[in-house]
């Protein structure tokens, strides 16, 4: 048996950086076409396009915000009309903030479940005419939202809701023959690591390492390596899963 994604149209939302950035980069050289998109330009989007540029498919980059439906439905209209249908759908868009539940704002709770949440909905539902036996969905969860994690009750909310939300659509959506999964992450090194003071990053890095049976931090390429998993014929009797992707913590 071989992974391979040759043929297959994907749609990741949050694709220049992090760990949508590596998804859609590491689908994109497995053969799949990829569409994905971003809120703000900047060097994340020039470098991304133009890496994709030099792998071979039919690859889209697209500015979105996926906190504003409207939006959305532009997304994946998009992609009705570049690729005609899905395959694949990867709702990786997130945003996080950390504060004090006593002092959470009402509009920073509705952001992030509009991002984290409401986007996943919206884009599944409006993907649902692209989507045929075979296809697979999968949302990008957090190991958090089982732990529970102090100042992230809005985050870790969102992140619950999603395991909620794909338990259901994959009853739902199955005698149809798409599958819906969950990818929870750990805690894995990307820029953001980079962008921080080095001292810190370093204490993050020790932290979390003394917390992970395998005492380091994971790699976007090893969060990426179960989505396409996930998103390739060898999972076609996965659904409903959660897969924790997060070193043992």
């Amino acid at each position: 048996m071989e992974l391979t994604l040759h043929g297959k149209k994907v749609l990741v939302t949050g694709g220049t950086r992090g760990i949508g950035r590596g998804i859609v980069l590491a689908a994109a050289q497995a053969g799949a076409d990829v569409l994905t998109c971003h809120r703000q330009d900047g060097e994340a989007v020039d470098s991304l396009v133009r890496a994709l540029k030099e792998t071979e498919g039919d690859h889209h980059v697209i500015r979105t915000d996926v906190g504003d439906l409207d939006q959305v439905d532009r997304l994946v209209n998009e992609a009705k009309h570049r690729f005609g249908r899905l395959d694949g759908v990867v709702n990786n868009a997130g945003v996080i903030s950390h504060i004090p539940f006593g002092e959470l704002p009402a509009a920073e709770w509705s952001r992030i479940l509009d991002t984290n949440l409401t986007a996943s909905y919206r884009v599944i539902q409006q993907a649902l005419p692209l989507l045929g036996a075979g296809s697979s969905v999968i949302n990008i969860g957090s190991r958090g939202a089982a732990a529970g994690i102090p100042l992230r009750a809005h985050y870790t909310a969102a992140k619950a809701a999603l395991i909620g939300l794909t338990r259901s659509l994959a009853k739902e959506l199955g005698p149809q023959g798409i599958r819906v999964n969950v990818v929870a992450p750990g805690v894995i090194e990307t820029e953001a690591f980079d962008d921080m003071p080095a001292d810190r990053a370093a204490g993050l890095r020790a932290t979390y390492a003394r917390k992970t049976a395998l005492a380091r931090l994971g790699t976007v390429d090893e969060l990426a390596g179960p989505v396409l998993f996930l998103l390739s014929d060898l999972s076609t009797y996965v659904t409903g899963e959660t897969v924790n992707v997060d070193g043992g913590i």
